[in-house]
This record gives C-alpha cells, sequence and structure tokens, in this order.
C-alpha cells in the first residue's frame, strides 16, 4: 500500500477515534484499516495509536504525525483538485454548526447563498447552543461565540458582541430604570439558561473590575428568543447577546439599560480543522461567511 494512502487512512481514524468510522468514511473494510495503521507504524518504527475496546487514541509521537499527515494528504488532495477544475466547481458534503439564534439569522442566509452558487454542493447544519467538539463530532465549519481555548482548528475572526441588558418600554416606564448593576434585585429578571454565564449568575464592568451578581429570576427559559419575547411583553429584564437584541431594539420594542456596566466585547470566530491547506468546499465557505459575517453591522 502506497504511503499517502496509509496517511489518509491514519487521519481518518485518528479524527474518528475509531478504526471502524475511519473505515465508514472511507468506504474501506475495518480489516483493510487496521492492516494499514499497523503496516503504517511498522515503517515508522513508532506506536500511533492506543487501542482499548471502545475507542483509540493518539500516542504523543501520534499526535505530531497526525499535524504533518493531515497536512500533506490535503495538499495531495488539492493538488488533485486543482488539476481536475474541482477548485472552480465545489462539490460534495459540508457539515457546520453555530449557536442556535445566530445560525438561523445569520448562518442560513450564508448557507443559501453558498448552495445557490455551488448546486453540487450539499450541507448539513448542526445549530446547538453548547459547545461542539468539531473533530470528535466530524464538523467542517463552526462558527463561535466567545474567548477559544488553544486549539489546533484554524480560526479567523469575524466580528464582536455585546451582553446586553434589555427590557420594554412600558416595564422601564412602570417599575423604573435600574441605575446601577445593585438595583437589579428589586426587578423582575427573565433569564435564558443556555449558558453559564446566563444560569445564576451576571457579571458587570465596574471600573476596571469584573463584579459578579447572583440573579433570582421570575422567569427561566431554555432559549434566548422566549427570553426576549417574554420582555418584549414587559415580564421584565433580561440578558442576551447583542444580536439576538438587535432587530427588537431597531423597533423599538425593547429598550437597552446599564449599557455602561456591560462587560468585555465577545469575539465571534470562523473555524475549521483543515489549516491553511483547507479542500476547495470549505476553503470557498469559509471565504463567503468570513465576508457575509464581516460585513454584517449587527456583528461589527
Amino acid at each position: 500500500m502506497a504511503r499517502l494512502e496509509m496517511m489518509e487512512i491514519f487521519v481518518a481514524v485518528a479524527e474518528e477515534q475509531s478504526f471502524a468510522g475511519g473505515a465508514r468514511r472511507l468506504n474501506l473494510s475495518a480489516p483493510a484499516v487496521t492492516r494499514a495503521v499497523a503496516a503504517l507504524e511498522e515503517r515508522l518504527g513508532v506506536k500511533l495509536l492506543t487501542r482499548t475496546t471502545r475507542y483509540v487514541r493518539l500516542t504523543d509521537a501520534g499526535q505530531r504525525y497526525l499535524e504533518d499527515a493531515r497536512r500533506i494528504v490535503n495538499e495531495a488532495n488539492e493538488a488533485d483538485e486543482t488539476a481536475a477544475g474541482i477548485n472552480a466547481e465545489p462539490r460534495g458534503h459540508l457539515s457546520v454548526t453555530a449557536p442556535v439564534l445566530f445560525g438561523r439569522m445569520f448562518v442560513i442566509p450564508g448557507i443559501v447563498a453558498y448552495l445557490q452558487r455551488f448546486p453540487t454542493m450539499e450541507i448539513a447544519a448542526v445549530f446547538l447552543d453548547r459547545i461542539v467538539n468539531m473533530l470528535e463530532e466530524g464538523i467542517d465549519v463552526g462558527i463561535r461565540i466567545g474567548e477559544l481555548p488553544d486549539s489546533s482548528l484554524r480560526a479567523i475572526r469575524v466580528g464582536h458582541v455585546r451582553q446586553v441588558l434589555c427590557a420594554s418600554p412600558g416595564y422601564l416606564a412602570e417599575k423604573g430604570t435600574p441605575k446601577s448593576p445593585d438595583a437589579l434585585s428589586r426587578h423582575s429578571l427573565v433569564v435564558a439558561a443556555t449558558g453559564s454565564w446566563s444560569a445564576i449568575e451576571w457579571k458587570f464592568l465596574e471600573g476596571e473590575k469584573i463584579k459578579t451578581y447572583k440573579i433570582k429570576p421570575r422567569l427561566s427559559v431554555t432559549s434566548n428568543d422566549a427570553a426576549i419575547a417574554a420582555a418584549i411583553e414587559g415580564l421584565g429584564i433580561t440578558r442576551v447577546m447583542s444580536y439576538q437584541a438587535a432587530p427588537f431594539l431597531a423597533s423599538g420594542h425593547v429598550q437597552t439599560l446599564l449599557s455602561d456596566y456591560e462587560p468585555n466585547r465577545l469575539p465571534i470566530h470562523v473555524l475549521h480543522r483543515e489549516g491553511r491547506y483547507a479542500s476547495a468546499k470549505v476553503r470557498t465557505f469559509v471565504d463567503l461567511m468570513v465576508e457575509r459575517l464581516r460585513a454584517d453591522p449587527f456583528l461589527n
């Protein structure tokens, strides 16, 4: 078996964390995949994977080899695509993830534009309000809000959002507008319990320090759009991302408060796991989304 083919099989097994998963991905038999990895390890004289009954894990040598092997395989695929003219017409399947409301508001329009431009492409969109492990879950491209941990993923910053407090003009006229975070304890609060920052604590910037306040909500919901809907109806004050409230701020259904106490802005990144040697389908989708998100006034 050629060295490049063994590398491709190793990359598939490592990314799927399973010989069976790597075999399914490459449409090969499990024994053939096992033999290929064993032959590669014998050729290199090092152990690349540690096998258990349930999954495989990379050794230290395997982790270092994976980065180089992935780059070489991607370069070879890119060369094939260029020779075949595929770079001009991406084709195949792409998986994309983003937070639920962000996906609905910003990613779906980009996906539609991409699919209209490239009719041979197919996309599976996974919108979840949790951190998705792109490597473990086989996701090609992700849009993530917040500071990023150290990662092998390629990250491109496209904008930022704020955490804003908002309420309806009617509620504020009746209950008054709080002038400091301390005053929130005297108000009806609506919490969207979709992330650690919104569960039971709200953080505010006071001077140069972040101060945490325990929040006792009158209403707790599981989605940000439900929290905004409750605020629009006049139930109380909620805290959401600025892009989530933007259409309702523009229409006057809600207004922001305590803006001087907002914590630092949160960055938005487009992520993919193929580095700078990304395949044509990933590269063209990332380029489209980066251009659209950077041009959106709600995000910059």
